[in-house]
């Protein structure tokens, strides 16, 4: 896992995304952060690279790998409901990387992994 963590926050800012109308796009990614695709839906996120080491993503990646493989060519997709997602970065960025999730998401959390 820490090796997937590594190379994901080390990767080139540029990559290829998604193929939309026929036609490659191509965009560039924050410094500091990783692109990923998250649920159905393949939503498009930035993620701080600093998020990646917190347990709720090393989760994520976990399911990422179970659900899609270890060798994931192209931007890294999660196996995540958007709006979870959403909450879960949310929450990291008003109350720091390696805070604890509130009780609620936790739960959610549970109830979308059924673990």
């Amino acid at each position: 896992m820490k090796e997937l963590i590594r190379r994901l926050s080390s990767s080139s800012s540029q990559y290829e995304p998604l193929i939309s109308d026929g036609k490659k796009l191509r965009r560039t990614v924050s410094e500091g952060h990783v692109p990923v695709y998250v649920g159905e839906e393949m939503e498009r996120f930035e993620v701080r690279t600093e998020h990646l080491g917190h347990p709720i993503f090393i989760e994520f990646l976990q399911r990422s790998a179970q659900e899609y493989g270890y060798d994931q060519q192209g931007v890294l997709r999660i196996p995540c409901p958007v709006s979870l997602f959403e909450r879960v970065l949310d929450h990291l960025m008003k109350s720091g990387d390696h805070r604890e999730l509130s009780d609620e998401i936790k739960a959610d959390v549970l109830r979308v992994f059924g673990d």
